[in-house]
């Protein structure tokens, strides 16, 4: 594994079939972060943080949740005011304490968010033109035509696959992205951008991450500075020429990612070997903890299917595929028109998620914001509200047993968190799922239902989630895993079925598991699977 010497170490020659910076002095730096710094609260965010970027190049920004990056972007952007430090973008230096989102704008920062704001029942160029100037007439109406035609050298520009008046709604999410870069970049004509992607794949199926991962290296190609957000490591590694490592607000490493490989990469970031991340696999028993017959619900048709205890499968399938159905029809949160459910071998017949919570079945959604988190409480309340039972007395609660409580479970999930008493909606991603994980864990349930349950989630706090999922297997429960990660999907399950068009197609045993295996599976013409 080979670092450079700092953060201005020379960019030579780029990984093959990447777009490297230009090598003809300062002049080419599209970014420069000088010793910023940032404290929350007595936290310190950042701390005195260099980081370079050059025109024409792809710079990872990589590190565990909580270890400084979207602190720095927002930085970076004018919402937050660093307490220190400096910021040259472009040619034009800032003290990180000033920047302000006009100033940052107009120096050519452009920050394309994980979850960006889309309009799908608008048209491509309806949601090109919003945040923009439009076109209008003498008389104050719209000229249509214009705004049309403005959308059409956007889409040429960008090599979006759409047409002006496609609705965003009809379109992949990856190229719903791409509709979000052009706005984001309309405005830059000639002169360069420095563009932030903040986990622009985590939501993508594989194929749509291709279009999208296509699209950063003709933005590269076109002369802009890319800043990469990801923490799948394998685009990491693939996309990018450099990457930097941040560890708890400190610039821990710099690499040229054509020196590295994966289990490297893994270990600059969290500080732990591959062996140690890796969940440690169960023998499955012979008790059936699931058992679904005949299940047709929503787009599913036909579905058969069987869990035992100590079993963790994995479904597979692209979006629309009927995954996330599946999970709920098993728990009565979607309706089923046609056959049964059975848990530890009684019919099940749930109505709601409250009567499936009592029978031991849980569900954590992949829409962790809405289904998960209630951020406007702190920790400890969050990880309580699930038993408040337990410490029901007659004139309130036992608080002093409820914190306790929580802190055991905050030290076992090794949640970072300055204390149990902080709001949830202070803590990273990957801090928040480990918070719901133990919320729904403490209730013992015999079977897991994990909707995408590390999206957006570092490598460290992910092998995390599984040890805990494991070890609730290791008791006698099952679990069943929805991820678009493929990888992912292979080395944390022990079988995997493929749904398409609501449909199991295959069925994947442990000893034909990869995600070569898969993808050949969820791509392969129907009748040949």
């Amino acid at each position: 594994m080979k670092a450079s010497t700092g953060p201005d170490a020379d960019a030579t020659t780029a990984p093959s079939g990447r777009s490297g910076p230009s090598q003809s002095g300062e002049g080419d730096i599209a970014l420069s972060v000088r010793s910023v710094s940032k404290v929350f609260s007595g936290t310190r965010a950042l701390d005195h943080v260099d980081l370079t970027v050059h025109y024409g190049e792809i710079h990872a920004l990589c590190g565990g949740n909580g270890s400084g990056k979207s602190t720095l972007i927002k930085i970076l952007c004018g919402i937050y005011q660093a307490d220190g430090g400096s910021v040259t973008i472009g040619g034009r230096s800032f003290e990180a304490s000033a920047i302000t989102p006009e100033a940052s704008h107009s120096a050519g920062i452009r920050v394309v968010h994980q979850d960006p704001p889309v309009w799908g029942d608008l048209s491509v160029a309806e949601n090109l033109v919003v945040g923009a100037e439009f076109p209008v007439s003498r008389t104050g109406r719209v000229r249509w035509r214009e705004v049309k035609r403005r959308a059409r050298e956007q889409i040429d520009r960008f090599d979006i696959a759409a047409k002006p008046e496609s609705l965003l709604r009809d379109l992949p999410i990856s190229t719903r992205t791409q509709v979000v870069i052009a706005r984001a970049l309309q405005d830059v004509s000639t002169d360069r951008a420095v563009v932030v992607l903040d986990e622009p794949t985590a939501a993508l199926p594989v194929n749509e991450v291709r279009v999208l991962l296509s699209a950063c290296r003709g933005l590269a190609a076109a002369g802009h500075a890319i800043l990469f957000v990801s923490h799948r490591l394998d685009e990491v590694l693939t996309l990018t020429d450099r990457v930097t490592i941040f560890r708890d607000g400190k610039l821990f490493a710099e690499h040229r990612t054509s020196d590295l490989t994966e289990a490297e990469l893994i270990e600059s970031i969290i500080g732990r070997r591959v062996a140690e991340v890796r969940p440690n696999k169960t023998t499955p028993s012979s008790d059936r903890v699931l058992s679904v017959e005949g299940l047709s619900a929503g787009p599913l048709h036909d579905i058969d299917l069987e869990v035992k205890a100590g079993e963790v499968i994995g479904i597979a399938g692209l979006l629309g595929s009927g995954r996330t159905e599946l999970l709920r029809a098993i728990c009565g949160d979607l309706r089923t028109s046609a056959g049964t459910v059975k848990v530890n071998n009684r019919v099940a017949r749930y109505k709601r998620l409250g009567q499936a919570l009592n029978r031991g079945i849980v569900l954590i959604s992949e829409d962790r914001a809405t289904g998960g988190v209630f951020r406007d409480l702190t920790v400890d309340e969050n990880l309580n509200i699930s038993v408040l039972d337990r410490y029901r007395r007659v004139l309130g609660f036992r608080q002093r047993a409820m914190r306790r409580d929580a802190q055991r479970l905050r030290q076992e999930f090794r949640v970072k968190a300055p204390s149990g008493s902080v709001l949830m909606q202070a803590l990273s991603g990957g801090n928040q799922q480990k918070v719901i994980l133990a919320r729904w864990l403490r209730r013992s349930p015999m079977l897991l239902l994990l909707d995408e349950p590390t999206q957006g989630v570092d490598v460290g706090a992910r092998a995390d989630i599984y040890a805990a999922v494991r070890a609730r297997t290791a008791s006698g429960a099952a679990a069943v895993v929805v991820t678009s990660d493929l990888e992912e999907l292979a080395q944390v399950v022990d079988r995997a079925v493929v749904l398409r068009t609501g449909r199991i197609i295959a069925h994947v045993p442990s000893a034909e598991l990869s995600a070569h295996r898969l993808n050949e599976l969820i791509y392969s013409a129907p009748g040949k699977a």
